[in-house]
């Protein structure tokens, strides 16, 4: 049964995310509370929802249910990568929602370096006013080796920057499936995921200040299921250089063996919490 963090942990994660010793891996189970301010709808995060949302509302065939990026690239294959792109701005970009509760408790946080897999623009939100960098994913783009575009933000504004213009001692936003803003660039069909993760692997999709700052990191997973192998390489290749065990820790409700196996391998300590109950006792009332 799902249970709530001992007290001492919760106090030390939140130490830890504070400091930069811990770092914040958000996925899509950080936005179950988000609805839409027009009509209520639920934000499409999980890789179900998405295919429902860019269909329509309508199922697709059963062999594309089962990942995002395998309905991303049959939709770019009939109608073309800008109808993808036109999904993920409109949802993104175009839509307001409320605001996720784990962000809400990260922006009083304001952890160095965070790293969330949703497409969304909270994490963004959270630092306005603050001077950060951002790095956001990107796939298939000719004339650089880089899987990664690099920006500053002042506190109000953004501009694009070289690697080695990056102002090191700046808070590192990292959303490797990309974003609507400031420009968009998204990771989401199957052929965005081959390069991405292949660049990735190769070195090439994270910046080298990044590879510096996260040598003996640990990791606190929080709203991420652990089941599909595009997520799981991405996740394994991000958190190269951790620290020794534990690397850190997920939160699962009710994790399956393949989950309990996969952190197992990574040292990644599984507490069987809700996230939401982790908040309720991190911000309590």
């Amino acid at each position: 049964m799902p249970t709530i963090p001992p007290t001492d942990l919760l106090d030390d994660w939140q130490s830890g995310l504070a400091d930069g010793s811990i770092v914040p891996y958000l996925g899509p189970g950080v936005l179950a509370d988000v609805t839409s301010l027009s009509d209520g709808r639920a934000i499409p995060a999980t890789s179900e929802q998405l295919i429902l949302a860019m269909n329509g509302g309508q199922p697709m065939a059963p062999k594309l249910m089962y990942e995002f990026p395998r309905a991303a690239m049959n939709v770019e294959l009939k109608r073309g990568r800008s109808a993808v792109t036109r999904f993920l701005d409109s949802t993104y970009g175009a839509t307001r929602w409320t605001r996720a509760a784990v962000h809400a408790w990260l922006a009083m946080l304001r952890p160095p370096y965070v790293i969330d897999i949703n497409r969304d623009t909270q994490l963004l939100d959270s630092y306005a006013g603050t001077p950060h960098l951002l790095v956001l994913g990107c796939a298939r783009l000719g004339g650089t080796d880089y899987r990664f575009k690099l920006y500053v933000s002042d506190g109000s504004s953004y501009r694009a920057i070289a690697p080695a213009e990056a102002d090191t001692a700046l808070p590192v936003l990292f959303k490797p499936m990309g974003a609507p803003l400031p420009e968009p660039s998204y990771i989401a069909s199957d052929a965005d995921y081959v390069d991405f993760i292949t660049e990735l692997m190769g070195g090439f999709a994270v910046p080298s200040f990044v590879k510096a700052r996260r040598r003996g990191k640990r990791y606190l997973l929080l709203g991420m299921r652990l089941n599909r192998d595009t997520e799981r390489m991405v996740l394994a290749d991000l958190i190269h250089d951790a620290a020794l065990e534990p690397a850190g820790w997920a939160l699962i409700a009710e994790p399956n063996d393949k989950e309990r196996r996969f952190c197992k391998r990574l040292g990644i300590e599984i507490v069987e919490a809700e996230v939401l109950a982790l908040l309720a006792e991190a911000v309590p009332g």
